[in-house]
């Protein structure tokens, strides 16, 4: 039997891209990882994923041809400090310049080296904020310097011609090992827990797991095309996963955080905690994905070891 052709993965030692190396690894398929060091990235991954450098913005060509898709995962983490223009600037440029960069790789290569498959990452940053409205993919697209970023990043990745393109907007990532989890957990371990705001927006979220698998479904079914929402079935609002976080961990729940405390502490940042986005993934659904954590409590209780008092 002919040897598999490999993934190329950008942010492979990322927070999703951890996960997703190792069960591609599992799977049997070899793996591209683009990295900005090569010789620390080959500390961390599996066998059968080779490290390959870049700058964070072009790929090597020779990285490109021959790969059996291109799954795109890097960029400037959102919630790293305030939004100074420099800190905009790295952002934009980190998803956007990258993504193009990547399309035109793509574009240049002849048909018969060129990957099927051209899966990158965006967010439900895309919708902005909608209050009560519920929306899938089919919804236009919000206001702000995300949802800005993010119709920006997708139009980029539309650009590459000659592949299926699946543009994953993805909510909260729960994962113990980074992201939002982490930060959302430690008030409540040092019992300062509680909602933010008004506790009513709504927060789309998704176990980390479930976006590995959902990407791995991407991979296996040419049917899968175009935006697709990466969140669980069930959004919660932001009153209720409080309420679960406390439960799960065994802490109180009742210190809210007064959107003005948010905004001084995080300037503009603040309204990314604030937004109500009701993002539902019908396209997934409809694809016959199933997801393995549809309720946020099960979700937390996994990556947090714990589970709700009985």
């Amino acid at each position: 039997m002919a040897e598999p052709r490999p993934i190329l993965l950008s942010g492979a030692t990322g927070l999703v891209g951890g996960r997703l190396v190792r069960a591609l690894a599992k799977a049997g398929l070899p793996v591209r990882a683009l990295t900005r060091d090569p010789a620390a990235a080959r500390a961390q991954l599996p066998a059968g994923a080779e490290p390959v450098g870049w700058d964070g913005i072009r790929a090597p060509a020779e990285a490109v041809a021959g790969a059996a898709a291109v799954v795109h995962l890097a960029g400037e983490p959102v919630f790293a400090g305030r939004l100074t223009p420099r800190r905009r600037a790295r952002i934009r440029e980190s998803r956007v310049f990258s993504t193009r960069s990547l399309a035109a790789a793509l574009g240049e290569l002849p048909p018969g080296q060129r990957p099927e498959l051209f899966l990158c990452a965006s967010a439900v940053g895309y919708y902005g904020s909608r209050g009560e409205e519920l929306l899938d993919e089919s919804a236009a697209p919000g206001q702000g310097f995300l949802a800005e970023v993010c119709q920006e990043w997708e139009g980029a990745a539309r650009a590459a011609a000659g592949v299926r393109r699946v543009l994953l907007r993805i909510g909260i990532v729960l994962a113990r090992e980074g992201g939002a989890l982490p930060r959302l957990a430690l008030p409540f371990r040092l019992g300062l827990g509680g909602r933010l705001g008004s506790g009513r927006q709504w927060l789309p979220w998704i176990h980390v797991d479930d976006l590995v698998r959902l990407i791995l479904h991407g991979l296996r079914d040419a049917s899968l095309e175009g935006a697709v929402n990466a969140t669980a079935p069930e959004p919660v609002r932001n009153a209720a996963l409080a309420s679960a976080l406390g439960r799960v961990l065994h802490r109180p729940a009742l210190l809210p955080v007064p959107a003005l405390a948010l905004r001084a502490a995080l300037g503009e940042l603040a309204q990314e905690l604030l937004a109500s986005r009701r993002v539902v993934p019908r396209r997934a659904l409809e694809a016959g994905f199933q997801f393995s954590h549809v309720e946020v409590e099960s979700a937390l209780a996994a990556e947090l070891g714990g589970g709700p008092r009985r």
